[in-house]
């Protein structure tokens, strides 16, 4: 069926994480312009997780790799969306972010001031980080009305991401999972270790789960798989997936989990999307900036002094804002939000 709104291009941003906050804009959009045809330009690998979005019609994947400048890709791209949309919204504030839209010279571009991207942009927006304080707010902006957009009054829909039960079976059956209620991990965070919990911490969680009767289950990328090995190591019923599934196979599993524990990261995003109760591990990062979008989060942050900094490694040397959040708070709250779900926790269970 043809579309009987305005034609509307997103120009993704390049972290997990941020792809699925931005699914708060989509939403917005297609709430805003009923009948919209509303395409993502993404890199390749958002792709799954885009088509778990309903609202998004057409995923427009740019060949460039995180950080690269690419231009003979933007240009093929923007050669191929020429006539084909009135309004670009530019999520990223990077100049190269811009480009294929003004390339493809679609009528109206509108994104936040930076990198002197003023030619590319048709509208330009200040950004008060006073009154746009998290990036999905920031996001969700740019879809509305200038005017509407700079007091900061408006709603944020939750992300929602669409779950494959089918694929959830298969993935069962094939990685050899128990009938055991799961919990799971996320040990990982791309930005640095600043937003990593200890490995030994979440060891010493994932015992204790597994001696009450639950299955845990390790989630992250290659780079994950050997902290996941550290934390799997001679326990029964723990399964390191780090590495052996896909971002789709992620999400299926993820909403098959009872809860999970995570560091501030893509996946904890992709967790707080599928509905599961979420405990958020906040180290160098701020849950006010990046929180969980969902009611079913238990955030685990210090406030420390020294926090938050925003830094990749610890510039003080000891990481005390993640080092002194032990594990027994962590496992305490998992007991209560277990009973608060009216779970049943017996000790051994097979």
């Amino acid at each position: 069926m043809a579309s009987t709104g305005p034609r509307l291009l997103v120009v993704g941003p390049s972290w997990v994480g941020d792809m699925v906050m931005a699914q708060s804009l989509f939403i917005t959009l297609k709430r805003q312009h009923p009948g919209a045809h509303l395409g993502v330009v993404a890199p390749a690998w958002s792709q799954p997780i885009l088509a778990r979005m309903p609202q998004v019609d057409d995923v427009l994947p740019l060949a460039v790799g995180h950080g690269q400048f690419g231009l003979k890709s933007r240009r093929e791209l923007a050669a191929r969306l020429k006539g084909r949309f009135d309004r670009a919204i530019v999520l990223p504030r990077s100049w190269k972010a811009a480009l294929v839209p003004f390339l493809a010279r679609i009528p109206e571009r509108v994104g936040f001031l930076g990198e002197y991207r003023y030619g590319l942009l048709t509208e330009t927006r200040r950004l008060d980080k006073g009154v746009l304080d998290q990036t999905v707010k920031r996001f969700v902006s740019l879809g509305l009305p200038g005017e509407q957009a700079s007091r900061g009054a408006f709603d944020i829909p939750a992300p929602r991401l669409g779950v494959d039960h089918d694929n959830l079976v298969n993935l069962r059956l094939k990685l050899a999972l128990s009938s055991r209620l799961a919990v799971g991990m996320m040990p990982g965070a791309e930005y640095g270790p600043a937003k990593q919990w200890p490995p030994d911490y979440f060891r010493a969680l994932a015992r204790r789960l597994i001696e009450e009767g639950f299955e845990v289950r390790i989630f992250g990328g290659p780079k994950d798989h050997a902290v996941g090995e550290r934390i799997v190591e001679g326990l029964e019923h723990a399964h390191n997936l780090c590495g052996a599934t896909s971002l789709a196979d992620a999400v299926d599993l993820l909403a098959d989990c009872r809860q999970v524990v995570t560091n501030d990261s893509g996946l904890m995003h992709v967790a707080s999307a599928v509905g599961v109760p979420v405990h958020a591990l906040y180290g160098s990062s701020s849950p006010r900036y990046t929180p969980p979008l969902t009611d079913s989060a238990t955030i685990h942050y210090l406030g420390l002094a020294c926090s938050p900094c925003f830094k990749r490694v610890c510039p003080l040397g000891h990481t005390n804002c993640l080092n002194q959040l032990g594990e027994q708070g962590v496992y305490h709250a998992l007991r209560a939000e277990q009973e608060r779900a009216g779970g049943v926790i017996v000790s051994g269970r097979g």
